[in-house]
C-alpha cells in the first residue's frame, strides 16, 4: 500500500538527524533510487522503502545540494530564514511569509 505524503513541493524541512534543511522540489509515492544507493545507508538507520522520498534542495553549514531523503527522517523547519540553493530561485518564488511557491511554468 502507498501511502499518501505527508509534505508538499516548496515545503522547508529539516532532517530529523543530520543538520541540513531543504525545499522540496518532487516526491516519490515510495522509494525509487539505486539498490547501491539504499545499501551504503547505515542499517542501523536505514529507512523503509514503503513510504514516500523527498527530493530536496538541501543546505547544511558549508554547502548546498540535492538530497533524497525517507518520510521518516523529516520535521517540518520554520520558513522564516530563507535558504540559498541557487536552484530555489529557478523554480520556487518565496512569498511574504516566507513560503515556496511554484513558479509558473517551472517544470515540476
Amino acid at each position: 500500500m502507498v501511502r499518501r505524503a505527508k509534505y508538499r513541493l516548496g515545503q522547508v524541512v529539516k532532517h530529523r538527524v543530520y543538520p541540513f534543511r531543504g525545499v522540496i522540489f518532487d516526491v516519490d509515492p515510495e522509494f525509487a533510487n539505486s539498490d547501491e544507493w539504499y545499501d551504503s545507508i547505515p542499517a542501523e538507520v536505514r529507512p523503509k522503502k514503503d513510504q514516500p522520498f523527498y527530493h530536496l534542495y538541501a543546505e547544511n553549514s558549508d554547502s548546498t545540494y540535492e538530497a533524497y531523503v525517507s518520510e521518516s527522517n523529516l520535521l517540518p523547519d520554520n520558513p522564516s530564514q530563507p535558504l540559498r540553493h541557487p536552484a530555489i530561485a529557478e523554480e520556487f518564488k518565496r512569498d511574504e511569509h516566507g513560503f515556496y511557491r511554484l513558479r509558473p511554468g517551472a517544470a515540476h
